[in-house]
């Protein structure tokens, strides 16, 4: 795949995150059950984390199902546990091909066995790929991820290994899902709604914040260029001038 410009001379983020949201109502619009929301949005995945690498992005977290989304009725988490598997077994190939390093995010494993074997066989198979990293949020909150990063950090306390004074930004990052991710840079969300919910609140700290009105299944390689010049024409201070 030929490299796709940014859009602008401004500098790439090295990470990127997408809440990708509007499945329904890209369905609803269309009188369409959600289900086929969803499956459309498994083929903006698709062309996102294609784009992303032909950009040359070094990482891409994707938040795909919240611990709060088994609100949701049972159908419908089923329905995405099937995209999800199906996914997983129709592009493992392809990410050990391009050299891509599939991460998982959250507490997968409270899925069911099958999905959680599939989801461990794709891991293990690009464990060691050295390129692009894919991120998926399955099962993740970010209240849980910060909570149970300083229940580990207070355990090592307990066992007397770890001054508590020596805990900082640093040490709490460490315990964090993301550890071995680069900083977030960029963090995108679709369909218009303006909040995080629950999503990377740590690692988004310093993230330049992008709301935009598409659809996540009408999000393609345009708008990615579209949210990476956009990126790139903020300045970034981190507190200074």
């Amino acid at each position: 795949m030929a490299p796709i410009s940014s859009g602008g001379a401004g500098p790439l983020p090295r990470h990127i995150a997408i809440i990708m949201d509007g499945n329904g109502r890209w369905a609803k619009k269309r009188h369409l059950p959600r289900i086929a929301g969803h499956r459309q949005g498994v083929e903006a995945v698709r062309r996102v984390t294609r784009a992303a690498r032909a950009m040359g992005i070094e990482a891409l977290t994707l938040y795909a199902f919240s611990s709060e989304n088994w609100r949701r009725p049972e159908d419908e988490v089923s329905d995405l546990m099937g995209l999800l598997r199906l996914f997983i077994r129709t592009d493992i190939d392809e990410m050990v091909r391009e050299n891509v390093r599939l991460r998982v995010i959250g507490d997968y494993q409270r899925f069911s066995a099958d999905t959680v074997s599939l989801v461990e066989d794709a891991i293990a198979r690009t464990a060691g790929n050295t390129g692009p990293i894919l991120a998926i949020a399955l099962n993740y909150g970010a209240q849980a991820e910060i909570a149970a990063a300083a229940r580990r950090l207070a355990e090592k306390v307990r066992e007397g290994t770890l001054d508590p004074g020596a805990i900082d930004e640093a040490a709490m990052e460490a315990e964090l899902d993301t550890s071995d991710l680069p900083p977030l840079d960029l963090l995108i969300r679709t369909s218009g709604e303006v909040r995080l919910s629950n999503f990377l609140l740590w690692q988004a700290a310093y993230a330049e914040l992008l709301f935009i009105d598409t659809l996540w299944p009408d999000f393609d390689e345009n708008t990615l260029a579209e949210a990476v010049a956009a990126f790139g024409s903020r300045q970034r201070r981190f507190g200074g001038l």
